[in-house]
């Protein structure tokens, strides 16, 4: 009952107290044993991923309406609906043996009989579930997928129903854990030398170099190759961005947390130079610098600053300014399932933010220098339009041909990754270079 136990806890977190699920996870995990951290992680990202399909199917088996349930017995049902759905090592019995318990164990005991009846009745017409009405296909889509109807509209415009089923479908499914190995401390084969040592199954990445797919981590915190600094956990998407940028002996990263791309600059420059790596809040800063100092990285330099305000001391001072400007996150939907819960009118006021940083970032840029823009979402009004806005008052500033492995290639100044084409985060590119 553990894992179930701390799962319904985590979910009632994100519910009642606004937090996220990952972050949750990391402190509810601690307690329990390997099987069952897996165990509920799995219910938890998948509760959040399937909420808007479990609740379609469970609103045809139960009388009241979920959301008039009191808490936390409408969680409780779409654990185990989850688990009859969408585990097959889970037996159904099993799934409604320990939702009834948990009802009873959260003082809910009346509605145990509720509880009981909805999910077995759930486990006998599994093979013959409702259909999902299909006239409305923005609707249907997001009963499917269990997305926002407003973001799957979009979607819809900007990819038509192909691309964004697949798109929708490939944030269903649990990502890879990647890391980028730390070249200036180990090989890539000595790293996973390292980790196979300690039972971790690893896989070179098809194309990019220095880059290792793991399976079986547990805690990575526990693992040696962590500890020794040999690697940090980066997905492909954000170091194909360091890659786009290039290099310089003197760089700032304006909004850096949690550190990635600094560390992948310093990397990629044998920890050679200057990195400026900038956050406004001082936790965050502290997360860079341990990371710096796991890795061995004595290049990065933390700064609190907010990327919105000019420093006129960085006038003209840097080679490369990165810019991961904050975004919707509508790119990282299956590592952060609890985005889909935004409201659309909560991201109008992004591309104001993403502008106003961009542009203070150019003063920083030395003549001849480069500034790379990216978000870690896939919404042109968050990238293209950001970028094309400040190139059109911006001449000094043009859009650069960069390149990436293969079989991404070649790019002519910008970019847009998606999950379900290149297997990485959904990702938007674009290098700029200052004229001399």
């Amino acid at each position: 009952m553990s894992a179930r136990k701390e799962a319904l806890a985590i979910l009632t977190a994100c519910r009642v107290r606004g937090a996220w699920a990952d972050a949750a996870l990391n402190t509810h995990l601690k307690g329990l044993s390997p099987a069952d951290a897996g165990l509920c992680s799995r219910i938890v990202y998948g509760v959040i991923q399937n909420e808007t399909l479990l609740d379609f199917y469970l609103s045809g088996f139960c009388s009241q309406k979920l959301d008039h349930l009191q808490p936390p017995l409408a969680d409780i049902l779409r654990m185990g609906a989850y688990q009859i759905l969408f585990l097959d090592r889970v037996p159904d019995n099993a799934a409604v043996h320990t939702s009834v318990e948990l009802v009873k164990e959260a003082g809910r005991g009346q509605a145990a009989g509720l509880v009981n009846a909805v999910l077995r009745r759930l486990c006998r017409e599994k093979e013959a579930l409702p259909a999902i009405p299909s006239r409305d296909e923005a609707k249907y889509l997001s009963i499917r997928y269990s997305h926002p109807k407003w973001l799957v509209k979009r979607l819809l415009a900007l990819l038509g129903r192909e691309g964004t089923e697949a798109f929708l479908r490939s944030n269903n499914r649990q990502p890879p854990t990647v890391a980028q190995v730390n070249t200036c401390r180990c090989s890539a084969e000595e790293a996973a030398a390292s980790l196979e040592a300690e039972g971790v199954r690893v896989e070179k990445h098809p194309w990019l170099p220095d880059c290792l797919l793991l399976q079986g981590t547990g805690n990575l915190e526990r693992l040696k190759a962590f500890r020794d600094g040999f690697l940090y956990i980066q997905d492909p998407a954000a170091r194909l961005a360091a890659l786009a940028a290039g290099l310089g002996s003197r760089v700032l990263d304006v909004c850096a947390a949690p550190g990635g791309k600094s560390f992948a600059a310093a990397i990629a420059r044998g920890d050679k130079g200057e990195i400026v790596s900038c956050d406004l809040h001082e936790n965050k800063l502290r997360r860079i610098q341990a990371g710096a100092a796991r890795l061995g990285l004595s290049s990065i330099r933390t700064e609190a600053a907010d990327g919105r305000i000019f420093r006129e001391e960085w006038r003209d001072a840097f080679d490369l300014v990165l810019v991961d400007a904050p975004c919707s996150g509508l790119g990282i939907l299956r590592k952060k399932p609890d985005i889909r819960r935004k409201r659309a009118d909560s991201l109008f006021t992004l591309p104001v933010v993403q502008s106003a940083i961009l542009e203070n970032a150019a003063h920083y840029v030395r003549p001849g220098g480069t500034l790379l823009y990216a978000t870690c979402t896939i919404l042109p009004e968050e990238n293209e339009v950001v970028t094309g806005a400040f190139l059109g008052t911006h001449p000094e500033f043009s859009r650069e041909r960069f390149f990436l492995p293969e079989p991404i290639g070649q790019a002519e100044g910008q970019i847009t990754l998606w999950p379900h084409l290149h297997e990485t985060d959904g990702f938007y590119i674009c290098r700029m270079t200052r004229r001399v």
